[in-house]
């Protein structure tokens, strides 16, 4: 059973015009100002460049040349997106020359820089130069804290070598001193999980709930979820009632993890059931609850159900998304309920939420065999004027189901 309970740069020439009207403090604030202004109004149009430039190369020079421009370095979007758009041309030379240079100029004396540039080297898959920047850190006079350490054991845990991860929480531990924090533990107890190695990670929550560290709902929700999908259901309940027991309450994660178990094993009105019980604990459901319970019921064949969960998800002020569109469109396609499909099928639609090619293909072929065509062709007219576009063999699949068909 389970449990519960509650600066701006001058040129020689302004700089000069600048000095020689220095004796008014007004008037220096508006001239300093209007520089100001000008500037950005020179510098701006580099993150537009970088915005729009899909050659390589070039983007590489552009954002070489801004390497001194603080609207292009202190802007995240532009220094991620050039970084991800580089490594998706496997341009791993221009990411290492970018960054490294980075690193040499006087943003790579401040932690939350480095750490920027760590996780830029994590998601380029660039393992190695991201490790090496933490260890090389002090080389940069740039001081280690947990922070970057955290940052580190991030990106280690997405290589899923438990040697490199343990040589670097040894390493922080007994050279650096840094004490480790929740977030550390999360990370750590994450990676494990995603390895299947449960036993350790239980084992090391243990290990750091003992060096003074508590777990977190995150911490808890972490472990329900690992031992659920490796059907060990028995152990993610004990997690949930001793994560009750210590006084840690479940959060809108915790619960979704609950329900899309029970939904798993085909107990669709226990999902529900406990769905009803989660706003007299505080936790509102979102898109994401009323999806899987939705789900429940539609694969259980409670079809029925299922809609006075949508009425009702519509009744308390939510907006549907895509994938509770998809789910009702799906499953009704499936038992041939055809009319309700295409009703919420065309609501989506409006929004330019589409279902997949497949519902697509099941609600129009039924729709046309039974005698409504109008319907069929109303779909297929939103489906052809889809931005962006299907696929000319998607179209031609689709618009192959009406060749036949006589209009109604």
């Amino acid at each position: 059973m389970l449990l519960l309970c509650r600066g701006c740069r001058f040129s020689s020439a302004t700089q000069l015009a600048c000095v020689s009207i220095a004796s008014a403090d007004s008037t220096n604030a508006t001239i300093s100002s209007n520089c100001s202004h000008n500037t950005k109004q020179l510098e701006e149009p580099a993150l537009i460049k970088l915005k729009n430039e899909r050659d390589p190369e070039k983007l590489f020079r552009l954002f070489k040349e801004n390497a001194h421009n603080r609207l292009v370095i202190e802007n995240r979007f532009a220094f991620e997106d050039t970084v991800s758009r580089l490594a998706g041309a496997r341009r791993f030379d221009y990411i290492e020359h970018l960054l490294e240079h980075q690193k040499a100029l006087p943003q790579g004396r401040r932690e939350g820089f480095i750490i920027r540039i760590i996780m830029l080297y994590g998601k380029a898959g660039m393992i190695k130069h991201a490790i090496d920047t933490f260890y090389n850190m002090h080389l940069y006079g740039c001081k280690r804290s947990v922070k970057s350490c955290n940052a580190a054991l991030k990106v280690l845990a997405q290589t899923r070598d438990l040697d490199a991860i343990k040589s670097l929480l040894e390493y922080a531990l007994q050279n650096l001193s840094i004490v480790l924090d929740i977030f550390s533990v999360n990370i750590v107890i994450k990676g494990f999980c995603e390895m299947s190695m449960l036993e350790k990670a239980y084992l090391f929550m243990v290990e750091m709930e003992e060096a003074g560290i508590k777990p977190d709902v995150i911490t808890f929700t972490t472990l329900i979820s690992a031992f659920y999908k490796n059907n060990h259901c028995e152990i993610g309940n004990g997690f949930w009632n001793l994560m009750i027991m210590k006084g840690c309450l479940p959060n809108i994660a915790t619960f979704n993890v609950r329900i899309q178990f029970l939904v798993n094993k085909g107990r669709a009105w226990q999902a529900n059931s406990l769905m009803g019980k989660m706003r007299f604990h505080g936790v509102k459901p979102d898109e994401v609850t009323y999806n899987l319970v939705l789900k429940g019921f539609c694969q259980g064949g409670f079809l029925e159900m299922a809609m006075s969960i949508y009425s009702a998800f519509h009744q308390r002020g939510y907006r549907p998304n895509v994938k509770i569109y998809q789910t009702m469109v799906h499953y009704l396609c499936e038992a041939k309920e055809y009319d309700l499909a295409y009703s919420i099928c065309k609501a989506s639609m409006k929004n330019n939420w589409f279902p997949n090619i497949n519902t697509l293909y099941k609600l129009i072929d039924g729709l046309s065999k039974n005698g409504k065509a109008g319907k069929a062709n109303a779909i297929l007219i939103f489906v052809q004027n889809r931005v962006p576009a299907f696929s000319r063999d998607q179209l031609s699949t689709l618009e192959s189901l009406m060749l036949n068909v006589k209009p109604t």
